[in-house]
């Protein structure tokens, strides 16, 4: 399977320099064979890239290009977290190498190690056939891979120093408001009265874990047969309350049947089919011990968040800041997210 493509003309960088860097400062992977690089196309985010060396195959990972987002992109944390994960939990790919010198590559990249298999995004797999048992099986890993991460003692992977646990939530509710006021192109009742919700009964987190910040299906790959072989884009990994990742993944949880569907069906394909959430909840919760009477407020804390995201990619089209009329069609988004949050969080 290649999962690869030619490099985007407007994602290229100085092929001979990175590979002049990575010769002189990874030889025990790269020895002195010839390197050849390609792209991996997928996402919309960070950049990836194959390096391939005779037959050794590593990735390099870089932020995109100009101006960033504060808090996002950051391949030094990313690199951080990957480094050291992979010794209690196999399905983080391990780090080899940060460089921070963005004359390099462009910017700051970081050096990991390759995974093959199926990252599912809009469809599922050819080979996977039309099986509801596999369907079923890659819900279940899904669950249990989030579960298996909240296990994770920080102190045993060397992360307890990682992001700032205590009031997490809070900063998070503070700062997606903020964000909501300096995007939003009208005024959507239902966002003022979801975040007087989430303003108003800020829940006490039962535990401190790794966090993903981002976990959802099309952040993860899998086997031909199912498993779950590896979670990538680990930029926004903190410290912080379990629920939090759990209300992302419910949020993505894409339900024909639920108002958000035309938003997240053009981007992932629905599980909801195969194990629905409450299904979900039970599983998560009897793998963990963890209580999940409080999930709603994490969901329409999600919800909240994606609406945010949306509206500040509208806006953009809206002020002119770009041309791409693909992101018209993202004015009616934000609303119907809005009332999603206010729906869980009433």
């Amino acid at each position: 399977m290649d999962d690869t493509a030619p490099i985007r003309p407007d994602e290229r960088f100085d092929e001979r320099r990175v590979a002049t860097y990575l010769h002189e400062h990874l030889p025990e992977l790269v020895g002195d064979a010839p390197i050849e690089f390609a792209q991996f196309p997928g996402g919309a985010a960070n950049l990836t890239y194959l390096a391939k060396a005779g037959d050794t195959e590593i990735v390099l990972r870089r932020a995109p290009h100009g101006e960033l987002a504060k808090g996002g992109h950051d391949m030094e944390r990313e690199y951080r977290v990957l480094s050291r994960l992979w010794r209690r939990f196999p399905k983080a790919p391990r780090a080899y190498h940060y460089c921070p010198d963005a004359d390099v590559m462009g910017k700051p990249f970081f050096v990991m190690e390759r995974r093959h298999g199926y990252v599912i995004r809009e469809r599922w797999p050819d080979e996977f056939g039309d099986s509801s048992q596999l369907r079923r099986k890659v819900a279940g890993e899904l669950v249990e891979t989030l579960a298996e991460l909240h296990s994770v003692d920080p102190v045993d992977v060397d992360l307890e120093t990682l992001g700032r646990p205590e009031g997490f939530v809070g900063r998070q509710v503070r700062g997606w408001l903020g964000r909501w006021e300096a995007a939003k192109t009208r005024d959507v009742p239902a966002m003022t009265r979801a975040a007087a919700l989430l303003e108003s009964d800020l829940p006490e987190p039962q535990a401190t874990v790794i966090l993903h910040n981002d976990f959802k299906l099309d952040n993860t790959m899998f086997s031909g047969s199912g498993d779950l072989v590896a979670v990538f884009d680990w930029d926004m990994a903190t410290r912080g309350d379990p629920l939090v990742d759990v209300g992302t993944l419910l949020a993505y949880w894409a339900d024909p049947q639920a108002p958000t569907y035309p938003i997240f069906g053009e981007r992932a394909v629905a599980l909801a089919p195969y194990m629905d959430r409450d299904e979900v909840k039970t599983l998560y919760a009897d793998a963990t011990g963890f209580d999940l009477s409080s999930i709603r407020y994490y969901e329409g804390l999600a919800y909240y968040r994606i609406a945010v995201i949306i509206e500040q990619i509208y806006a953009r089209y809206v002020r002119g800041q770009t041309a791409d009329e693909r992101f018209a069609r993202f004015e009616p988004l934000a609303p119907i997210l809005a009332e999603a949050a206010l729906a869980v969080l009433s």
